[in-house]
């Protein structure tokens, strides 16, 4: 079986339906899926914000799209890149076992994995590591969630003792929904339940995928990661809260500020105005002659209809861009200083102006 990293995948009502029949709520969930759909636009840049339907002067709607610098993702991805990367170790006094993890680790690509996992938690609030067991082939690698996939079971003021995730996946080229649900036995140790759902939400057998798999571990068998924000939006929930949760107004105006210096820019391009004799003509189907455009893609050269005079007349508007780059600086570092980054942020915007070219902005 396979996963499929879907963009848009939710916890399906028929997985809803199903674990609240076993006896668990599904309120927690339920409680901050709004809060996460929101995050998740948010980072992936997409919604009403960014594109949009305005009317020009003479009463026609067209259709707004807002340029974008993904600034809530940039943000997630900065805090992933300073708690994980290339250089991360996890050690033990035991060099033996130090050697193990860092070949388990490395085998299964878990550091790449893992700081996409971080990121994703940075910014919908709730990620996760959870084992998962080929017991035929006895092989164990570790899985990664992201809120939208996360069922916390139980748990209290110290962390989740039992939670469910849930993923899409494929078996011999049917797609199906998978629970696997990281429980507690009655003598105490870790048991993991496998339920596939069909198309339909009906259970389905799949062959080769245990109903239930006996751990023997008596300490959890997977580990929620959250960022040290407290949350805000659903009281004791066992949830975490992005990190730009309340720097959302930040987050517009980074990209509200780059939206309006680029269409200074675009909005500045030199015009040109040429009087109709500049004009080759020809004649259409039906006798009438009409001038030749220079092409449909140029919008610079206008037409002076019935003028002689002037023949070539040009016109560049003066360009704001000093005040607007001013703007949009301000802007990175009011959401840097929100977020908790400072300057951190600033200078992952120089690295970057450094080697794209800074335009005339700093």
């Amino acid at each position: 079986m396979s996963m499929e990293a879907a963009d848009e995948y939710w916890v399906p009502e028929c997985v809803r339906e199903y674990l609240r029949a076993a006896g668990y709520s599904t309120r927690a969930l339920e409680d901050m899926e709004s809060h996460v759909r929101e995050w998740d636009s948010w980072m992936r840049a997409v919604g009403e914000f960014y594109d949009y339907r305005d009317t020009d002067g003479f009463g026609r709607v067209y259709q707004v799209h807002r340029r974008t610098i993904m600034p809530a993702m940039r943000v997630c991805r900065e805090w992933g890149s300073l708690l994980l990367d290339e250089k991360t170790v996890v050690a033990y006094e035991n060099r033996e076992c130090t050697d193990w993890l860092a070949s388990f680790f490395s085998s299964t690509n878990f550091w790449g994995r893992a700081q996409e996992t971080v990121v994703r938690a940075f910014g919908l609030g709730t990620g996760a590591f959870a084992v998962w067991m080929d017991v035929g082939r006895r092989l164990v690698r570790v899985r990664h969630y992201d809120a939208r996939m996360v069922v916390p079971l139980s748990w209290d003021a110290e962390g989740v003792r039992e939670c469910a995730f849930v993923t899409r996946c494929f078996s011999r080229g049917a797609l199906l929904d998978q629970l696997q649900m990281h429980v507690v036995g009655d003598d105490g140790a870790y048991r993991i339940r496998i339920v596939c759902f069909d198309g339909d939400g009906r259970v389905v057998g799949v062959p080769g995928v245990a109903p239930e798999v006996e751990t023997g571990f008596l300490f959890p068998t997977f580990g929620i990661v959250r960022p040290a924000v407290p949350n805000t939006r659903v009281d004791f929930s066992p949830y975490g809260q992005s990190v730009f949760a309340d720097a959302v107004d930040a987050v517009q105006s980074v990209d509200l500020a780059y939206d309006a210096l680029i269409n200074e820019v675009d909005a500045g391009k030199m015009r040109v105005f040429l009087s109709d004799v500049m004009f080759d003509q020809e004649r259409t189907n039906d006798g009438r002659r009409v001038p030749i455009p220079f092409g449909k893609g140029d919008c610079t050269v206008f037409r002076k209809v019935m003028s002689t005079e002037d023949t070539i007349q040009e016109f560049a508007p003066a360009l704001r861009t000093d005040s607007q780059g001013k703007a949009f600086w301000l802007a990175l570092h009011a959401l840097g200083d929100l977020i908790s980054l400072g300057r951190q942020l600033l200078r992952h915007q120089q690295r970057w102006v450094r080697a794209h070219g800074n335009g005339g902005l700093i």
